[in-house]
């Protein structure tokens, strides 16, 4: 028996997703050894904010009579990216609540996300006060750096 690449990668994958805390695989001309750990929690700032576009509305090209869609203005609004490539956490562990909702409010130094990468837990904290009026990332879901994770209305 013999495991490419993809194969090994997405064993790791099920192990770590699994709960397990070491499996073996052995044949006579191959073996394998994943073993996991408890997570290891690294705090990280955030580097910057930025202020996102305000989106530009596309005039109507239907007939007269057909209401015109009417844009949210969201310029003021100042989105959160992640520091990091890894996997997006909205929480702390699987049957733990959310650190930050859509409607709550954040302050500088509060912990709104987990970014992990390489079995290492990021707690992602916010930079700026506000409040969360958009979750542009779902939980689980592999983020690249730079990429955009939350909208908040600043105060």
């Amino acid at each position: 028996m013999s495991m490419d690449i993809k194969q090994i990668q997405d064993l790791i994958k099920f192990v770590s997703k699994s709960g397990v805390n070491e499996v073996s695989i052995e044949e006579k001309d191959f073996k394998i050894t994943i073993k996991t750990q408890e997570p290891t929690y690294v705090t990280a700032a955030i580097p910057a904010v930025a202020p996102i576009a305000a989106p530009v509305a596309a005039p109507a090209a239907s007939t007269p009579a057909a209401p015109v869609a009417v844009e949210n203005d969201e310029s003021h609004l100042i989105t959160i990216k992640s520091p990091m490539i890894g996997t997006f956490y909205r929480s702390p562990g699987p049957d733990k609540a959310s650190f930050v909702n859509v409607g709550d409010d954040v302050t500088p130094g509060k912990v709104i996300c987990i970014v992990e990468a390489m079995k290492l837990f990021n707690e992602i904290e916010s930079e700026v006060s506000g409040k969360i009026v958009k979750m542009l990332v779902n939980d689980a879901q592999p983020v690249e750096y730079d990429q955009p994770l939350f909208l908040v209305d600043p105060r």
